[in-house]
Formats: C-alpha cells, structure tokens, sequence
C-alpha cells in the first residue's frame, strides 16, 4: 500500500529533524533522493561561498557546488564519523575544489612556481600578528597568488578556524608537517603581499 502524502509529509519532518550524522547514515542506507535534499538545504549555501572563495566567479562557483553534490552522493558512504559531518564535508569541500583548480590553472601554477623560485624565503616563524594586520582586500589578492595548497591550509587555519589536530586529520597529515606547512604558506603570503605595492 502506498504512503500517503500526509504520512510522506510527517516523514519528511521527522527525517529533517535527524542530526548530519544520523541523516547521512539514513541517506547510505535507503539511498532516498528526498533525504539527500534535506542535506542539500543544510550546506548547498554554506558549500556555495566556500567554492565562491576559490573561484571568484559566481556562475562557475554554482556550476563547482552542483557537481560537488553529485560528488558527495556517492561518496557519502566513505564518511566514517571520527570527525563531525560538517567537518569532514568541508574538508571534502576543500579538496574538491583544489582538484578543480590545479587542473584549471596548472599553467598558472607553473609560472607562479618560476617566481617563487627567484624569491629569497625567510626562514623565521611568521607571527599571526603579522596576517592579521594585512589589509584585507589587498591580502585578498595576495591569496590569489600563492599556490592554492598554500591557500587552501591558511583559510583552514584562519577563515574556518580549524585547529592543527583538525587540519592535520582533515589532509592527512601529521601535526608538525601541518604547523610547517602553515608557516611555509604564511611566509608566501607576506612576499606577495608585499610585492604588491600600495
């Protein structure tokens, strides 16, 4: 006997009321389209402006979010819970979207590695206090410089406020290859900031 609307409707509600854990289990384990909606309408604008962070054009970054979703379907069962969802599904985001990237700009890339390399890097620690005091709009176009690698573990860092431990098991990594790796990318991001001139 099927369902009726009514008795649809009080399902809907009751699945949307699950935790992002609870609902992606649900969603692997009767692959139900309007379940995966539901966790669509939680992250697809929260998705959209993190992609809009990596491709500044509005069109694509929606065309980028789109196929993430495809993505994630079927990868929703490789979700094991040792982290939050949201965790884990932005770090799927980050990835994705540097996947997008390198193959885009891998010419780009090539260039900006020549610069880096007549560049002199300073082997100190970077103090946060001195990415803080950046103007923003200009750090924004020194971001866009550096290898997106780079780009991808400072807004980790300092735009989702992710700790080492979470970096380091979000790119698999180790902690102290996490810290380097932030420092090396701070480093980068002074260079071209200061490159840049007023």
């Amino acid at each position: 006997m099927k369902a009726s609307p009514e008795h649809d409707k009080q399902e809907l509600q009751r699945v949307s009321s699950l935790s992002d854990e609870a609902l992606v289990r649900l969603i692997v384990e009767t692959r139900e389209s309007s379940y995966y909606g539901i966790l669509y309408d939680r992250y697809a604008d929260k998705i959209y402006n993190r992609c809009l962070r990596f491709i500044p054009m509005k069109a694509e970054a929606q065309d980028l979010t789109h196929d993430l979703f495809i993505k994630l379907y079927y990868k929703l069962k490789s979700y094991e819970g040792r982290s939050s969802f949201s965790t884990w599904l932005y770090s799927f985001t980050y990835n994705f979207c540097l996947n997008h990237i390198n193959r885009k700009h891998k010419v780009k890339q090539e260039k900006e590695q020549a610069l880096h390399e007549q560049m002199e890097i300073e082997e100190q620690e970077i103090d946060d206090s001195e990415i803080f005091a950046l103007k923003a709009e200009k750090l924004k176009v020194a971001l866009d410089l550096i290898d997106p690698n780079e780009k991808l573990i400072l807004l980790m860092k300092y735009q989702d406020e992710f700790s080492v431990k979470e970096i380091a098991e979000s790119l698999q990594l180790g902690e102290s290859a996490v810290k380097m790796r932030i420092n090396r990318a701070k480093k980068k991001v002074l260079e071209k900031y200061n490159n840049l001139g007023e």
